[in-house]
């Protein structure tokens, strides 16, 4: 039976536990490994992991409890690392280039170019049905729907061939942004320091991930994915995941070029068009975000 992987809040603190159907397991509890406790534990050490956990899924009915009694958190509590991937749909850049009058700039791989991705940190990350504190310095807080690859093997200099072999599986993120707090609006538009992207994307609670994580082989084809967000029951976002311009395997490549990539490092692949600065729209506190992705669940946040 296929299952999925999640974080689950317990008497005894977060616990790694699978879902199958509509029950869950606690890992740890079920196996008495300790090893088993957290989701990066298991994804350190996933082929040794993968045959107890669909054990485990085979007899969820039996010894599962209902979903519905599930306090799920994020699924990677602390990544040890969150790559975001800039710029890497097509229809998202024609939005923007839209946007600030400019036109629409070609493909870049006619470039030469390699995907480029910035970084947020652990503190960002959130649970699924949290409410978000919004950035107290910021008026143009937006949304951006993201589908996440979860890396479940070490690599480095990894070839794109062999990318996927160093996936686990992939989830939802909402990479919420500060519009208003990535610019140095002091500086000139010449000044190569200009940018802030660390104020722009990085403040506690800016990364809502969940609800949990699919596994590669249920996802059959990651490249047709079908992604949309809404605002309050108002669709902002709907696109799917063939509108990336550089795909997983070679944000894999490209990332592992530049360092190691670990299991339980995660990285969001960018964001289709439909975000709030495209329309000059911003979330206000009691709107509740809604991010849904064909095989991966939904993605329920609201923001105080």
């Amino acid at each position: 039976m296929s299952f999925k992987l999640a974080t689950v809040q317990t008497g005894r603190g977060p616990r790694a536990a699978i879902i199958a159907g509509d029950r869950f397991v606690v890992v740890a509890s079920a196996t008495h490994r300790e090893q088993d406790r957290d989701v990066v534990g298991l994804l350190e050490n996933w082929d040794a992991a993968l045959p107890r956990l669909d054990a485990l899924a085979a007899q969820a009915a039996r010894i599962g409890a209902p979903l519905a009694e599930a306090g799920l958190l994020a699924p990677v509590l602390a990544p040890g690392a969150i790559f975001c991937a800039g710029a890497n749909y097509a229809d998202h850049v024609a939005e923007m280039a839209l946007k600030s009058g400019m036109p629409i700039p070609p493909d870049p791989h006619t470039q030469g170019l390699r995907s480029w991705h910035f970084l947020k940190t652990q503190h960002t990350i959130t649970h699924p049905g949290a409410s978000v504190v919004m950035q107290p310095r910021s008026q143009k807080i937006d949304w951006e729907a993201e589908l996440v690859v979860v890396i479940g093997k070490f690599g480095r200099n990894i070839s794109e061939e062999k990318a996927l072999d160093h996936v686990a599986g992939y989830c939802i993120a909402n990479d919420l942004s500060a519009r208003d707090l990535g610019l140095r609006a002091a500086l000139p538009e010449s000044n190569p320091f200009r940018h802030d992207w660390v104020a722009h994307k990085n403040w506690d609670g800016s990364c809502p991930l969940g609800p949990w994580i699919t596994l590669k082989r249920d996802v059959p084809d990651e490249r047709d994915l079908k992604i949309t967000l809404e605002v309050n029951g108002v669709l902002k976002q709907n696109s799917n995941s063939g509108q990336m311009i550089f795909n997983i395997n070679e944000q894999i490549a490209d990332l592992s070029r530049n360092f190691a990539l670990r299991p339980g490092d995660i990285i969001l692949t960018g964001t289709p068009a439909g975000v709030g600065a495209g329309r000059g729209e911003f979330l206000k506190k009691g709107d509740v975000v809604s991010v849904k992705i064909d095989k991966l669940g939904e993605l329920v946040n609201t923001m105080a």
